[in-house]
Parts: structure tokens; C-alpha cells; sequence
């Protein structure tokens, strides 16, 4: 398989290598792991010019197809958020492919860099990736509570600093917030702080809460998981699908629907979308054939969470927002969570940035007509990091659901096949936290709650992929902490 960038995917390497590097008579294993060097160097040197030349000789397959400011972006972002690798060892090899184990220059953090080759020489490079690492024994030390706190205001500080991460952080343990912090800007145009209580875009985890809310109307007898979407809406996507989607479908990203944001979605004024009824029109037009059998595999689907928010206004005679405030933020206490309609007023929201990456140097531009009028049951909705420790309190305390129903919510679903994910809830059985994280132009934020422990980590940021640094070093923190 051929390693295509995503978000966690980067190309790069450093301007003391020329396009065009030989190889003599290195093979397999060997040039893999030169590749994955040279792949390094251009990473520490941020080196667009020189990367292109070398991109344009030195990569292969489906790899060099990829467009070419993609592969600079990555290259730019990747160098922005590590200032560069140092190189400790390596990690893994395969044939034709090599992971090297190696440092972040700016958070300190440990990563793996995986570079994949052509079979035959000159060994193009087809894919390029970043794969867990395994760090070297002795790195990690069992700490106290405040050393984590300390540390972890430390990274946020200096993240900052470098203008790699703008919002706030929260960390928790039994409830109890060991630390909290706001950096960066709310409003570049102002220069108007961020705080511990301004309101950052949630991105997709309002999912969770569509979860939480389609819950409640089961533990309640209205529903069940099990009701077919065509009890509520019989003609949705079509009759015949609609009788073959469950709830359960719809809630673990298995119905066999898709996304929204098609190009007719872009062409459209995002002011006509203020209601879940005008989202359903989206969904009606796009989904008249379902992907695949519902049930049959995983496939993210906002217009999935769309449509349950549909559900919830037909069982509960309530509109899905006026029903989430109710029974959901308000018994938890979360008074500075909604989805707000942004061209009102509202107090203390965090515009969105998104960092571009240019051969002149760094450019930035606002999400502001990027983004949705008013967010709903897929995403979108606002929260602060305090709101949503109140929120996963609430969970844990059974105050929105029953113990029983919070497992059914958080606990993956492999009958379904979902392994990974519950309903509303990322489930990997893997992984010690369950949750979810939200992320878009402008947006990127992370609920991790670690219900063995009692940990809470929170991280909302308002730029594009601004959150990752923060939340890999709070897990690594409760990692330490538990050891």
C-alpha cells in the first residue's frame, strides 16, 4: 500500500541534499533507510525549494501524483511543529521500507518516521509516514501530579511561543483540575487573549452528545437502538434504505451514508442552514443511494449524526437544540456550550486560523466563511475546556445516562463492524481513554477521558491541527503518572 498524506502524513527533508541522490549499490533495506535520512534532513531544514527539486526526481509510483504544493505543505507544517528531528535509531525495517526513530526538536516528543521505496533501483520513494513510537526504555519516569502540571504548562508556553498552538488546555484527575491554562489569541484582528472560558469550536464532538441524547430517549422506552430509521423518517435516503438503517447504524458511522460538504455545499450560502430541517435538505439530495450495507462496514459519516439529530426532534417534540440545553448541558452545568448562530452576538467566542504555507514565508487566514452559520448534531457547536469537564463529569457520575448505558455509548462495536468506535464516542480497545475530537479549518479540539483512572485531559485550540502537541503530551503525562 502506497502512503498517501493525511493529516498525520508528511513529506520532507534538508537543502544539503540535491534532487537526483544516487544510490550505487545500496539496496532494499539500506536504501530505505537512506531515504528515511535524507527524508529527516529536509524535515529539519524546511527546505521548500530544495525538497521540490528533489520530490520531482526522487519520488515514485502513485506518490509522485500526488499534487506538489501538497507535499510542500506537509513538508512546511511538518518542520513548523518540530523545528526539526534528531535522529536516535532505527526504529524498524522492512523490506523496501525503513522507521527511524527520532526526537521533536521543539516539544521534545518521540516519533517514528517511516519512509517506503521502490523495489528496483533508484529506489523512488512511494510513501512517507508517521507511525507510533517506541520509546527507548528509560525515557519515561513514574512523576508526581505537580511535576505533570508543570510540565505541561511548560510545553504549552513554549508551543506558544513558537505560534504553533493558540486555545487552552485543562487537565484533570478525579475531577480535580491539577492544571489549566489559555494561551494565544481569540482575535487576531484584536489581539484579544484567549481565557480558560472562551467558547472554542468543537468541531465533531458534538457527536458525543448526539450520542448522549439518543441514549436517553432509549433508557426513557421511547426508542431503541434497534428501531429501523424508517419508524422515524420513512423515506430517508430512500424507502427501502430507510428500512435497513437502524439507530445503531446512524450512531456507530455504519448506516452507509456520507458527508455534506460537497462542492454544492461550498457553492451555497451557509446562512440558509440554521435549523436541522435545513441540514436535512443537504442530507435528502446528496444520499439517494446508500454506500454500502448498513452494518456491513465503518465509514465516518457527518450526515449520519445529522439525521439522528432528526430522530431526536420527532421522539422528543423538542428541536435537537432546545433538547441538548435541557437534558444535556444544563443538568450537567455547562452554561457556555451551544450552537450558536455566528451572525449574532455572542460573548467570548474564538475565531479560527488556519497557518499557509508559502515559499514567502507564513501566511494566515480566518475560517470565518469556511465554516458553517450554526452548528448541529454532526458538529460545530461551541465549549470551553471547563464545560467539558463538567460534561464528562456528568457522564461518569451517570448524571445524563446510566452506568449501563455510558458502556453501550463508549464500548466499541465489532458486530457492526466497528471496532473502534461506540455510539458518539471513539472506542478503540487498545486505547485507556474514550472520547472525541473535533477538527476543521480553523478548528482542533480533544475530550480524553480515562475512565479506569480517573484522568481528563482536554485540549481546544483555534488552529487548524493546533491540538495535537498538547493532547500527545497530556497522554504521555498520565502515562507516566500511572506507571
Amino acid at each position: 500500500m502506497h502512503t498517501i498524506y493525511r493529516f498525520f502524513f508528511i513529506v520532507s527533508m534538508g537543502s544539503l541534499l540535491l534532487a537526483g541522490v544516487g544510490f550505487g549499490q545500496a539496496t532494499g533495506t539500506g536504501a530505505a533507510d537512506k531515504r528515511a535520512r535524507e527524508i529527516t534532513a529536509f524535515i529539519t531544514s524546511g527546505d521548500r525549494p530544495a525538497f521540490k527539486k528533489y520530490a520531482e526526481t526522487n519520488f515514485g509510483g502513485e506518490f509522485v501524483k500526488v499534487p506538489m504544493d501538497r507535499h510542500l505543505n506537509f513538508l512546511s507544517s511538518m518542520h513548523d511543529q518540530s523545528r526539526g528531528f534528531e535522529v536516535h535509531s532505527v526504529q524498524d525495517t522492512k523490506p523496501n521500507e525503513a522507521t527511524l526513530l527520532v526526537r521533536n526538536k521543539l516539544t521534545g516528543a518521540w516519533d517514528a518516521l517511516l519512509v517506503r521505496i521502490e523495489t528496483e533501483s533508484p529506489y523512488k520513494i512511494v510513501g512517507i509516514g508517521l507511525r507510533p513510537p517506541k520509546v527507548p526504555a528509560g525515557e519515561t519516569r513514574k512523576q508526581s501530579v505537580k511535576e505533570s502540571g508543570r510540565e505541561l504548562e511548560e510545553l504549552a508556553k513554549k508551543l506558544a511561543a513558537s505560534d504553533v498552538f493558540s486555545g487552552a488546555v485543562l487537565l484533570a484527575k478525579d475531577g480535580d483540575v491539577l492544571y489549566k491554562g489559555a494561551f494565544g489569541f481569540a482575535n487576531k484582528d484584536f489581539n484579544a487573549p484567549n481565557r480558560t472560558d472562551t467558547k472554542f469550536n468543537l468541531g465533531s464532538m458534538n457527536k458525543m452528545f448526539t450520542g448522549v441524547a439518543i441514549a436517553q430517549l432509549v433508557e426513557k422506552g421511547k426508542m431503541s437502538f434497534d428501531d429501523p430509521l424508517s419508524k422515524f423518517i420513512p423515506d430517508f435516503p430512500n424507502e427501502e434504505a430507510a428500512k435497513k438503517i437502524r439507530i445503531k447504524h446512524l450512531l456507530s458511522h455504519t448506516a452507509g451514508l456520507g458527508g455534506y460538504f460537497t462542492p454544492r455545499y461550498d457553492a451555497m450560502s451557509r446562512a440558509k442552514l440554521r435549523t436541522v430541517d435545513d441540514m436535512m435538505k443537504l442530507a435528502r439530495e446528496d444520499e439517494k443511494e446508500l454506500k454500502f450495507e448498513p452494518g456491513s462496514k465503518w465509514q465516518y459519516s457527518n450526515t449520519g449524526m445529522m439525521v439522528l439529530g432528526k430522530v431526536i426532534e420527532i421522539v422528543s417534540g423538542q428541536s435537537y437544540y432546545d433538547y441538548v440545553r435541557e437534558n444535556i448541558y444544563k443538568p450537567a452545568g455547562m452554561t457556555n456550550t451551544d450552537c450558536y448562530e455566528l451572525d449574532r452576538v455572542n460573548t467570548n467566542l474564538a475565531v479560527g486560523y488556519d497557518k499557509q504555507f508559502t515559499d514567502n514565508g507564513i501566511a494566515w487566514s480566518n475560517n470565518i466563511f469556511a465554516h458553517v452559520m450554526r452548528g448541529g448534531p454532526q458538529g460545530g457547536g461551541y465549549s470551553t475546556v471547563e464545560d467539558l469537564l463538567k460534561f464528562d463529569q456528568a457522564l461518569r457520575s451517570n448524571k445524563l445516562v446510566g452506568a449501563e448505558y455510558v458502556k453501550i455509548l463508549t464500548t466499541p462495536k465489532p458486530d457492526l463492524n466497528s471496532p473502534n468506535y461506540g455510539y458518539g464516542f471513539f472506542a478503540d480497545p487498545n486505547s485507556p481513554f474514550t472520547g472525541h475530537s473535533g477538527g476543521f479549518t480553523g478548528i482542533n479540539s480533544n475530550l480524553s477521558m480515562y475512565f479506569g483512572t480517573g484522568w481528563t485531559a482536554i485540549v481546544m485550540s483555534n488552529y487548524s491541527r493546533g491540538a495535537g502537541p498538547v493532547q500527545q503530551k497530556m497522554e504521555r503525562l498520565i502515562e507516566a503518572a500511572e506507571k
